[in-house]
């Protein structure tokens, strides 16, 4: 079994993590994200062609039009439905002209206004979901484990959640409401990997008072090092093939787990641990 000293990097951890959280923070703030339909309303348009050209090519005919990137996805055999950021008459008029110059072929087969209220009751959900979700992971691991365990299981959630948005703040990539699909993932992913950590740091308590915190700490993730270099690497592959292959439609979920797969072993591994630590010595 390899010995390597995890805990002896733990306070240059910690920091690293708290000023990217400071950072995501600061740019959510002052950047905000770039919500895409789902979140702000607009336009979906459906349309139906005798030929049914390439999604890129629907792209570059309204790309400047539109002010922002629009949604483009088939329906059906022979129909695209063009969902836009702008919910005008004019902008959907614009489109339509745009596209029937293009393609004579082309037939609205119908359209619908998506108003902003769609967009907040999204936002409400997602935050109530992810707030119940960690209450109720607080409470089982309080049961299971312990109170202490519990805490420095829910922090890193919250730590790889934040770096998350502050990706996008700072990329500015459009985000819909497949991204709070991948949030949840995320809370998930990193939490199971937190789990399987702690409970072997569970299974060697008997013998902190002859180790030591640290030295327990260290034991219980060399101990379980081969389990999430297979997870986290048979997990990253898929993910990677989304990011390169996905198109713009799987963009927003596809980048959202990437980031939070490397911040949830991260955090996994480094910053639950390191609180642990540090809450025990301090005890």
């Amino acid at each position: 079994m390899r010995n390597i000293d995890f805990m002896k990097h733990r306070k240059f951890a910690l920091t690293v993590s708290l000023v990217l959280v400071i950072a995501s923070l600061v740019l959510l703030l002052t950047r905000g994200l770039n919500l895409g339909i789902d979140f702000t309303g607009g336009n979906v348009i459906q349309t139906e062609f005798e030929t049914v050209p390439d999604i890129s090519e629907v792209r570059d005919v309204i790309s400047g039009i539109v002010a922002k990137g629009a949604m483009i996805q088939h329906f059906g055999e022979k129909g695209i439905i063009i969902r836009t950021n702008e919910d005008t008459e004019k902008s959907r008029e614009d489109v339509v002209k745009a596209l029937t110059a293009k393609y004579p072929d082309m037939k609205v087969t119908g359209f619908e206004k998506v108003g902003p209220v769609v967009g907040g009751e999204l936002r409400r959900q997602a935050f109530i979901g992810v707030t119940i979700a960690l209450v109720a992971i607080l409470i089982y691991i309080t049961l299971r484990f312990q109170f202490r365990f519990a805490v420095v299981s829910v922090v890193p959630l919250v730590h790889d959640v934040i770096i998350a948005l502050g990706f996008f703040s700072i990329t500015q990539m459009e985000i819909g409401s497949s991204f709070i699909a991948a949030i949840l993932t995320i809370v998930g992913y990193s939490l199971n990997n937190t789990i399987i950590i702690l409970d072997r740091v569970r299974e060697n308590w008997g013998t902190l008072s002859r180790e030591g915190i640290v030295n327990l700490v260290n034991k219980s993730l060399n101990q379980t090092l081969a389990r999430t270099i297979n997870t986290t690497l048979t997990t990253l592959f898929p993910v990677v093939a989304l990011c390169v292959w996905g198109g713009p439609v799987l963009m927003a979920f596809s980048y959202a787990m990437l980031v939070g797969m490397i911040a949830g072993t991260w955090s996994s591994m480094m910053i639950a641990t390191g609180l642990l630590c540090e809450w025990q010595g301090k005890k």
